[in-house]
């Protein structure tokens, strides 16, 4: 059964495959459709405690996969487009290398922070470029601040 992530309305970890044998390892996701994926990205945080976030999407959803590193992933869902509540409060994901996929749906904002130096997470996207502009919500990184209570750098 193929994964279907359009149509889930909270964030979920995808679990991860793994075989090993005297050749290596293999890491897979083979029930994930990424057909209603349109471009990804890469993200590369040499100093530890970076933080990027929020960025939120009514229409757009993304996965992100840790590949260097261990990053706490922050997911919130928005009440209102325009003027979001103080009051809301983030999901928390620490992810590390060779881990599980993080789906996050429509409907949310994202942000990260590496906990350790050089860390380099990926996020694909359902929308293309141009779409994700015109789609394309930011909020202050300290709005919901789980970040400085880890040893966050929040960046201005």
């Amino acid at each position: 059964v193929l994964i279907n992530m359009g149509k889930s309305s909270s964030p979920k970890r995808i679990e991860r495959g793994f075989s090993e044998d005297h050749r290596g390892s293999i890491e897979y996701f083979n029930d994930v459709d990424l057909s209603k994926y349109k471009r990804f990205y890469i993200v590369n945080n040499p100093v530890q405690g970076t933080v990027r976030a929020w960025h939120g999407h009514q229409k757009e959803a993304k996965l992100i996969k840790v590949l260097e590193g261990v990053f706490l992933v922050g997911s919130v869902a928005i009440d209102k487009w325009d003027k979001p509540s103080e009051s809301l409060k983030p999901e928390l994901y620490e992810i590390q290398e060779n881990s599980d996929l993080l789906y996050i749906p429509p409907g949310y904002a994202n942000g990260a922070m590496n906990l350790v130096p050089e860390s380099r997470i990926v996020y694909f996207s359902t929308s293309n470029l141009e779409e994700s502009i015109e789609d394309d919500y930011r909020f202050d990184s300290k709005l919901w601040d789980p970040w400085t209570s880890r040893g966050g750098v929040i960046f201005e």
